[in-house]
């Protein structure tokens, strides 16, 4: 396949870009649902006049559809996008990028999905569906899923949807950890239920906040209820996580000032399961908590990290050099600024 492509780039190169504009066109609308003919104009970069020409073209060929309200996909063109993509990453050179950061990581799988999902929406809700299709390539009847919070994993649980194999009964989700005390619905109890209720799996949940005093850890981690819930947590055997910038991440957790200057003195970038990473990789501090500990992480089967933007790259960068991630799913803006990095890295070990 590949060398067709290749072949039909030197001969009809006029050809590739019109498959490149049409898969754009086709895949915005997409990801938009529904949306008008000047505001798909104005998110391409494209004139209206092209944009009608080309979206006309789709329209007779079956692949969208337009009303009142303005143009969606139709059936035939999700299918066609289906078919499409794996060819679509060769032309666009998202495959090779995959291939050169599974091998710079010694990853299992790499996904990465177009675009940049810090300045768009509609991105950062492919980068959900990726995650999700990733998650359930792994997920089996019987087992435990833990899962953490944040609005990546929201949009991970907002693209879930009921496996084509059947309901995954005997599965189950569980929060990796305590919760941040922000908005519920970015809550890893949140997220976790609700990728449970989509799949047809079971969930447990863990009431407890995720940073806890020496008192109050001592205190829960005697009750009953909670060490169930925990034990079952530790017994996971997929892990499905986001990545987060240390600063941001102390600032969400509300740590005093002492100790975010500590963490910038440990060279602290990058935070994942509660614990917060230099860019070697080091584990440099952790959180005192309930839920997942490093042991548990380090015996999982399948972890998978998921996270997009150009600012997460050296966060990405630390997480994956800790040495225990599986499969990686990131945009298109975090990889280029990951393959800035090792080929920096390359260059100065070759002088």
């Amino acid at each position: 396949m590949r060398n067709l492509i290749e072949i039909q780039e030197q001969l009809l190169p006029d050809l590739m870009d019109t498959l490149k504009r049409r898969y754009t066109i086709l895949h915005q609308i997409k990801l938009a649902g529904m949306v008008g003919r000047r505001t798909l104009a104005s998110s391409l970069s494209m004139t209206e006049r092209v944009l009608r020409a080309e979206t006309d073209f789709l329209k007779a060929q079956g692949l969208i559809e337009i009303e009142t309200l303005g143009m969606r996909i139709s059936e035939a063109g999700e299918h066609l996008l289906e078919q499409l993509e794996p060819v679509m990453k060769d032309l666009f050179g998202l495959a090779d990028l995959e291939e050169k950061i599974r091998e710079a990581y010694e990853l299992r799988k790499v996904v990465i999905v177009p675009g940049d999902s810090e300045s768009s929406d509609d991105v950062k809700r492919e980068l959900g569906r990726a995650g999700a299709r990733a998650l359930l390539c792994v997920v089996r009847s019987g087992d435990i899923v833990a899962v953490t919070g944040g609005s990546t994993l929201a949009e991970v649980a907002e693209q879930m949807a009921p496996p084509t194999a059947g309901p995954l009964t005997g599965a189950w989700f569980v929060p990796a950890r305590g919760g941040l005390g922000e908005s519920v619905e970015i809550q890893a109890n949140t997220i976790a239920s609700k990728m449970a209720k989509k799949v047809g799996a079971e969930y447990r949940l863990l009431h407890v906040p995720d940073l806890l005093s020496d008192d109050a850890y001592q205190s829960l981690v005697q009750d009953h209820h909670i060490q169930e819930i925990v034990d079952v947590i530790r017994q996971s055997c997929v892990i499905i996580h986001g990545i987060g910038d240390a600063m941001e991440m102390a600032h969400r957790r509300k740590l005093d000032e002492k100790s975010i200057r500590d963490l910038q003195k440990e060279g602290a970038i990058a935070e994942s399961f509660g614990y917060y990473f230099s860019e070697e990789g080091t584990v440099v501090h952790r959180m005192l908590t309930l839920g997942l500990r490093l042991e548990d992480i380090m015996r999982t089967e399948t972890i998978i990290g998921i996270a997009g933007g150009r600012s997460k790259a050296e966060a990405i960068h630390a997480v994956l050099k800790f040495g225990h991630e599986d499969i990686l799913v990131i945009d298109e803006a975090a990889a280029l600024e990951l393959e800035k990095r090792f080929d920096a890295a390359s260059a100065q070990q070759d002088r």
